[in-house]
């Protein structure tokens, strides 16, 4: 990656009139709870931590501090300290997103809808801007994915009631509104990652079952497409070693077994992306 020479002056102050939002500021929400506890934090210690902007004309545009912005604001504070910074578009968005992803800021979508935006303003490949960010490229493509979801699912991560291992596994579910019900009913039910994944394969059994009854080749063939219950019932062990790799693997993982000895584990995988990082785990 080619270095970076940032020019900076040192910190100063500057009218809080002067100072305008960053447009391209990937956060969206601002909990009013963290806002009041910075808003008393200012109040009685001041901006201990000057605000980074850059010059565009006569004014200034804000490139990280947003929360301290809005606290100051809502404060009625005349003046702010401030770094200014000689950044050009691609590195004020590349900025807003190292800060808030680095801070934890950025719920799910908002990184997302980030990545997105940035993608296709620069033209960059996930490759390219996952090395910008200190990031992997699986991590940028698995989020840029849950846009792909139903409208309602995306809410549901934006509010944090459904997390992204959830919805993971909602993306194996083609159809949207089907998703939708599956969204509602995880949360109501409160269900883990692994009731999750039994929840949906359930969900999507009638029309495989009704595919394989449509198959001219007789009842065994068509029960063989079916889900099969195993012919050994799984150990604790068993049971525990899936659960191991389907966090180390972040995916669908069943083991099945045929006999005490003999079985096959079933490695599910949703999109070409995480095809590909299986690979990449398999091949190390």
């Amino acid at each position: 990656m080619d270095k970076v020479v940032i020019k900076q002056h040192f910190a100063q102050q500057l009218p809080v009139t002067a100072i305008d939002t960053n447009p391209t500021q990937p956060r969206r929400t601002f909990d009013e709870s963290d806002l009041q506890s910075l808003r008393e934090s200012i109040r009685n210690h001041g901006v201990l931590q000057p605000l980074v902007v850059r010059r565009v004309g006569q004014r200034y545009q804000l490139v990280a501090g947003e929360r301290r912005l809005r606290a100051v604001r809502s404060l009625g504070l005349a003046q702010v300290p401030v770094q200014v910074v000689d950044f050009n578009d691609q590195q004020v968005m590349e900025a807003a997103l190292v800060e808030n992803i680095q801070r934890t800021d950025l719920n799910p979508i908002e990184k997302a809808q980030g990545f997105r935006d940035y993608l296709g303003r620069f033209k960059m490949t996930h490759e390219e801007l996952g090395r910008r960010l200190g990031i992997s490229r699986t991590v940028i493509s698995n989020l840029l994915g849950l846009l792909d979801l139903a409208e309602d699912v995306q809410s549901a991560i934006r509010g944090g009631a459904l997390s992204t291992s959830h919805a993971k596994i909602l993306k194996g579910v083609g159809d949207k509104s089907l998703q939708s019900k599956l969204c509602k009913e995880i949360i109501l039910r409160n269900l883990s990652v692994d009731a999750t994944d039994i929840l949906v394969k359930q969900a999507q059994e009638p029309a495989a079952s009704g595919a394989a009854g449509d198959s001219k080749d007789g009842g065994s063939d068509a029960s063989s497409e079916r889900p099969v219950k195993d012919a050994v019932k799984k150990t604790n062990h068993v049971i525990g070693i899936e659960n191991e790799l389907r966090q180390k693997l972040s995916m669908r993982v069943e083991i099945k077994l045929s006999s005490q000895d003999r079985g096959q584990i079933v490695l599910r995988f949703d999109n070409n992306d995480d095809f590909e990082r299986l690979l990449e785990i398999l091949r190390k």
